[in-house]
């Protein structure tokens, strides 16, 4: 069996969690940040979210060894 190719959009956007979840930053937080209030980008720097559901399936799927 050939080795799978890892989505190299999809390896740049998520990470493993040690559980073995898969985390992805927030939105909002890449560009115009200098319109942005300081109070909005601080809540945008926090914890990074979980990726759920079939979602998460599918990023599995895209980036096997992430």
């Amino acid at each position: 069996m050939p080795k799978m190719k890892t989505n190299k959009s999809v390896a740049k956007r998520f990470g493993r969690t040690g559980s073995g979840k898969i985390k992805r930053a927030r939105a909002y937080c890449r560009h115009c940040l200098s319109q942005k209030t300081p109070d909005q980008k601080r809540r945008l720097r926090r914890d990074s979210k979980h990726v759920t559901g079939a979602d998460a399936q599918r990023i599995a799927r895209l980036a096997p060894y992430l």
